[in-house]
């Protein structure tokens, strides 16, 4: 067994041994999906649904306000579906369509709300909920949710995204480019532009390519001579973070093996080169049991430390990068 093979089944255990609310599941779900290990995905998929709420939400723990991330578990469900002839899956999956496609709060303009009490649009729902729907086979309706976000999230004075923003005050409730925020939404770009390619939607892949360039471009202006970033990309006083380094060498290993970066340009070189020393950082932060430390905190996301989202960004960093070394 090779180092990195070891360290990968190391990280997968320690993730596995981790409670999980929704979009933790469902990170971990397409985690698992990446690497090719089904019997682990239909696993998670039945755990996802026997933990499903009345209108459709899945994977839900406790009194959980959360309206998208329960669709994060949502391309791993598909999967799961394809491989099985299983009528507790299929019964799931319709009911989780439902929701995010009509009962789920929205705006007047039909986006979908981060929290059921709250009229407020959060970065992390970029992830969440367009791949799914792209997935399902609603990619127009995938690219409205991903614009309208991005329409009310991404700060063109910092060509980065912010945190989160009210719709009924149309302001900002935290404006902060929040690293992790930056990486949900880089990731997502990355599941996203083979998805719209495929459907034959090229005019929106190139508009998701250009803006993974733009963020890229400006997020990598504050990487650390350790190849790690602030939790704030651009706020120094704010702790040292692990997880976006994980996310965004995700999407750039992702970008060249897919063909939408290319590496022999400036740009892919630079982007590679990035990339590999992120992963190096990452790979640095790994305890002995497996565990990546110095990410962006479970449960309060305040403080460097562990989390279900950074082991399994650092499985999908991982397996993106075999595919192109």
């Amino acid at each position: 067994m090779n180092d990195t093979h070891h360290r990968m089944k190391l990280a997968a255990h320690a993730l596995l041994s981790m409670q999980r609310h929704s979009w933790e599941h469902g990170t971990a779900m397409q985690a698992f999906l990446e690497l090719g290990d089904t019997p682990t995905v239909i696993a998670m998929a039945h755990e996802a649904v026997y933990r499903q709420r009345p209108d459709g939400r899945a994977a839900v723990m406790g009194n959980d306000e959360a309206v998208t991330d329960p669709c994060s578990v949502g391309e791993g469900l598909l999967y799961a579906c394809s491989q099985t002839d299983d009528v507790f899956l299929k019964q799931g999956k319709e009911k989780l369509l439902n929701w995010a496609l009509r009962q789920a709060p929205r705006s007047e303009n039909g986006i979908v709300y981060h929290l059921i009490s709250k009229k407020q649009f959060w970065v992390d729902s970029v992830y969440m909920l367009p791949p799914f729907l792209a997935a399902a086979g609603y990619p127009e309706e995938a690219m409205k949710q991903f614009w309208g976000y991005t329409t009310c999230l991404y700060d063109p004075d910092a060509h980065l995204m912010s945190h989160m923003w009210d719709d009924e005050s149309h302001s900002f409730i935290r404006k902060d480019h929040w690293g992790t925020g930056n990486g949900w939404t880089l990731a997502a770009i990355a599941r996203l532009i083979p998805m719209m390619k495929e459907a034959g939607r090229d005019e929106d892949a190139q508009k998701l390519q250009d803006l993974a360039n733009d963020l890229l471009e400006h997020l990598l202006v504050f990487m650390r001579t350790d190849g790690l970033f602030h939790d704030v990309t651009d706020n120094p006083s704010t702790f040292v973070e692990t997880n976006l380094s994980q996310m965004a060498a995700y999407t750039i290993y992702r970008g060249l093996h897919d063909g939408w970066l290319c590496p022999d340009s400036v740009s892919g070189r630079k982007y590679r080169e990035a990339a590999d020393r992120m992963r190096a950082a990452a790979n640095q932060k790994m305890n002995a049991y497996g565990f990546i430390s110095g990410v962006c905190g479970a449960p309060e996301f305040d403080k460097p430390g562990f989390s279900p989202e950074g082991q399994a960004f650092y499985l999908l960093m991982e397996q993106a990068a075999s595919k192109i070394i």
